[in-house]
């Protein structure tokens, strides 16, 4: 995949999103909210947690710290989208499955082990192992799973749905 600017959709996410037929999708950690801009401008009902609120037109924001041991802030909610990049906590894993409805498409992007050699993050706590992602989300049937070396990073990727996924017209 090739390199995009910070502020541009990860192509990962951007080959993927296609499958995503509807919403809400939920974009975790959403940042500036590239993602969450992609999926709005698709006309899909957005819903962009992260710590830091963002004003973006047409999407919902949730305020939270996932990482401070508050619970899920979807715990009732399904979504029919999940986009996560650049982002690993890994007590989160569990509940994002949860969260995805039938269905749904889960689109995660982030950096692995072996991306220390290229600056940040290097800490192993956000570095994942080896097919980490599909052990993670085995429940979910994966259409794509890549990790390994970019010209800038070590990444894992996966495309999963809930449910079976005969009829999912695989994007080249």
């Amino acid at each position: 995949m090739a390199h995009a600017s910070p502020e541009a959709p990860s192509p990962w996410v951007v080959r993927w999103a296609p499958l995503v037929a509807s919403g809400p999708v939920l974009d975790v950690a959403s940042g500036a909210g590239r993602h969450a801009r992609l999926f709005a401008s698709r006309k899909l009902p957005v819903v962009a947690v992260d710590r830091d609120p963002q004003a973006i037109p047409g999407v919902e924001f949730v305020r939270a710290d996932l990482e401070d041991g508050s619970p899920w802030p979807f715990a009732a909610q399904r979504f029919g989208a999940i986009v996560v990049t650049n982002y690993l906590h890994r007590p989160l894993l569990p509940a994002l499955a949860g969260a995805l409805g039938e269905g749904g498409v889960l689109i995660y992007e982030t950096f692995m082990a072996g991306n220390e050699r290229f600056g940040r993050p290097s800490n192993p706590d956000f570095l994942l192992r080896p097919g980490e992602l599909l052990e993670a989300f085995a429940m979910l049937t994966v259409l794509a799973f890549e990790q390994g070396a970019t010209e800038r990073s070590v990444v894992q990727r996966i495309c999963a749905v809930r449910g079976e996924a005969s009829g999912v017209r695989i994007p080249a």
